[in-house]
């Protein structure tokens, strides 16, 4: 990578963590809910330039947002879950938006998608990474109710969070098709 290229990629990737910093305080919050767009600039992040900016990019995205504009306390659980779920976003979705030629050979283009890309990074960053190990954190923190307290009452966030993700991660997978096509590519 050279000198312009990197700059290029500091940029852009401060100027997503900026923009998950708003989306994540813009969400609804209580200190058990919380269902926003916080997640957009990672899936961007992920599909551009992979796990690693993109685990950065969420991670940075949590600690600034919990530094600078406080929701209850700072707890370096969530930022290591949030780095995690970026990894995760960026495992299954950098360098997969293959197309494919409609069946008949009518030379329409198609984008794949697969199992793999569009359904399980969702549903296992917010079932199993958001859902249970996020409702740990948050019930080391707030100590009014039980895990399976919180547990429960954050099930309708995550009921949310998921299709919420399914509709917007082909979008965003557009959307970075045409960001890769101007200077902002990554390595796609």
């Amino acid at each position: 990578m050279n000198k312009n290229q990197t700059v290029r990629l500091i940029t852009f990737t401060a100027l997503l963590v900026a923009l998950g910093v708003v989306l994540d305080r813009l969400s609804m919050l209580s200190p058990a809910l919380k269902v926003g767009f916080g997640f957009v600039p990672v899936v961007v992040a992920a599909v551009l330039y992979g796990p690693l900016v993109s685990a950065l990019v969420y991670g940075l995205s949590d600690l600034v947002a919990a530094l600078v504009l406080p929701f209850g306390p700072y707890f370096p659980g969530f930022t290591l879950c949030a780095a995690l779920m970026g990894a995760v976003y960026g495992i299954f979705l950098h360098k997969k938006n293959e197309e494919t030629t409609f069946p008949l050979e009518t030379g329409i283009k198609w984008k794949k998608i697969t199992f793999w890309k569009n359904i399980l990074p969702p549903t296992v960053i917010n079932s199993l990474i958001g859902l249970f190990i996020n409702t740990i954190w948050v019930s080391m923190l707030y100590d009014s109710k039980t895990y399976w307290g919180f547990f429960v009452t954050r099930v309708f966030q995550y009921a949310v969070l998921i299709p919420l993700n399914l509709v917007l991660i082909p979008v965003l997978i557009g959307l970075c098709d045409k960001l890769s096509k101007l200077t902002f590519g990554g390595s796609r």
